[in-house]
């Protein structure tokens, strides 16, 4: 009877813990897609406001802005999350440590700014790069009560204030861009972003809490944050080296086409794949004492993700000449090429950033410093070889470099995971299978079929993908589709 009683009481529990990841899951991903929806509305409007070198000028400021950001403590906040147990003293600690690194980092900006603007030639980016500085005073109190909100797995509230965020800064993006106030517009937005979520998380937590400036007994906190304050630089070298390099090379028009093709092939690895990842990292965090739960989790999150990710990129590739044209105008058709090729590199950076929940959930930090380091040796050299090719350049340097970085990432933490290459195959080969099919057939209609005018042209043509890819993922990966729609419906897979 006891161990009947005890057998019960722990598949209630585990029932009872996927059904937290699962509604973590569609209010961290759907409030996520909602606030990028407000966003992206907001953003295409503004590129097509808004001239290529304003673009490349902010990118400047913005590698800047990414490598101090690196510093801001976020890792200390991470700390919190992993821990089994956490208490008030070390809330406060967290809470001192971010304040006195946010402090220090805006102070430091602003110090060298005059430096980055003579870097890049641009006396403007000074100035920006003051007013930018803002923007790290609201770092605590945003990531700390969005760690404390992670780790009970509320991410109701945290997709509440996203959205109002989300909606503050597009509108504030729009009211500028149209009053004529140009680069500025990308500075300010930000600002207001950010600040009205760090508004928003400190009261959605209900966090009224003291700093506490005595680290006695914080080693474990100042240990775990320093590994993934490191493994962040290093990740900071890997990818904005292509500014650093392309920034003194290009003007800031061919950079603008540059960063703005970026953005696009990363919508949604940098955009999507980050929240569900902070859900993962919690949820691996809290059975990291059951390896094959572990091993089952992360298979079955590759499997769906890469089965959303890869059509995605596929598509990008085979129809970037009318998405650029319809969204962005007739002046970023020189970005069209730029976009095809990135497409083709992100399948591998999407990959490789799964990687890190599990192993940093799991107390191994170092493997997420070891990746970072492999990428900041091998990207660097790879853009300082390719800049001298142009922006077409750069984006070559992704789709020849990125695996490799992968390829490393995957060797060190598989292992640590407890899953093989066979595994991981076949998470991956479903969606794989599938997108290179919907693209061969969107390649051909494209071909066969020229439309005009470009919207109509991409209207047809993801219309086609989705039928296409459809029903491959109907014929080889049905069982994949039952999990998701088990996943939407809050009702446990068998």
């Amino acid at each position: 009877m006891t161990t009947a009683a005890t057998s019960e009481g722990r598949t209630a529990e585990q029932a009872s813990f996927g059904a937290r990841v699962r509604s973590a899951v569609l209010w961290r991903s759907g409030s996520q897609i909602v606030a990028q929806l407000v966003m992206w509305s907001a953003t295409f409007f503004v590129i097509r406001l808004l001239a290529p070198s304003d673009y490349g000028v902010f990118a400047m400021s913005q590698s800047i802005l990414v490598m101090f950001s690196l510093l801001n403590g976020y890792g200390f906040a991470s700390a919190l999350i992993q821990a089994e147990t956490i208490d008030d003293r070390q809330i406060a600690q967290v809470f001192g440590l971010m304040l006195l690194f946010n402090g220090g980092i805006a102070l430091l900006q602003i110090l060298l700014a005059p430096i980055a603007a003579d870097y890049f030639n641009q006396p403007i980016v000074a100035n920006m790069l003051r007013v930018q500085s803002l923007l790290y005073l609201s770092t605590p109190f945003t990531a700390l009560p969005t760690a404390l909100l992670s780790r009970a797995m509320d991410f109701r509230k945290q997709a509440k204030v996203n959205f109002i965020s989300a909606l503050a800064g597009a509108v504030t993006a729009l009211t500028l861009a149209l009053s004529g106030f140009g680069v500025w517009t990308l500075v300010v937005a930000p600002l207001v972003l950010f600040w009205t979520r760090a508004i928003g998380m400190t009261v959605a937590a209900r966090l009224l809490v003291l700093p506490s400036f005595r680290f006695k007994g914080a080693g474990a906190t100042v240990r775990f944050g320093g590994a993934m304050t490191l493994s962040q630089l290093l990740w900071f070298a890997q990818t904005q080296a292509d500014v650093f390099i392309g920034g003194r090379v290009l003007d800031p028009h061919l950079l603008g086409l540059y960063t703005t093709s970026l953005f696009l092939a990363q919508i949604l690895s940098s955009k999507f794949i980050p929240p569900l990842n902070e859900v993962a990292f919690t949820a691996y965090a809290r059975i990291q004492s059951d390896p094959a739960a572990i091993v089952r989790s992360f298979e079955a999150a590759t499997r769906i993700i890469m089965l959303v990710a890869l059509p995605f990129y596929a598509g990008l590739a085979v129809t970037a000449g009318p998405l650029v044209h319809a969204a962005l105008g007739d002046k970023w058709i020189e970005a069209v090429p730029i976009v095809r090729v990135l497409a083709l590199a992100m399948p591998f950076v999407t990959l490789q950033i799964l990687f890190a929940p599990a192993a940093t959930a799991l107390g191994r930090p170092r493997v997420q410093v070891y990746a970072a380091g492999a990428g900041a040796i091998v990207m660097p050299l790879a853009f300082l070889v390719a800049v001298h090719w142009g922006p077409i350049g750069m984006a070559w340097a992704w789709l020849a470099a990125f695996p490799l970085v992968m390829i490393v990432t995957a060797a060190i933490a598989m292992p640590i995971i407890g899953i093989g290459a066979a595994t991981l195959a076949r998470a991956i080969a479903p969606g794989l299978v599938a997108s290179l099919v919907m693209a061969a057939v969107v390649y051909a209609l494209d071909r066969a079929l020229p439309l005009d005018p470009p919207l109509l042209r991409l209207a047809v043509l993801v219309g086609v993908g989705i039928v296409a890819y459809g029903a491959m993922v109907l014929l080889i990966a049905r069982s994949t589709l039952t999990d998701i729609w088990w996943l939407i419906r809050r009702r446990s897979a068998a």
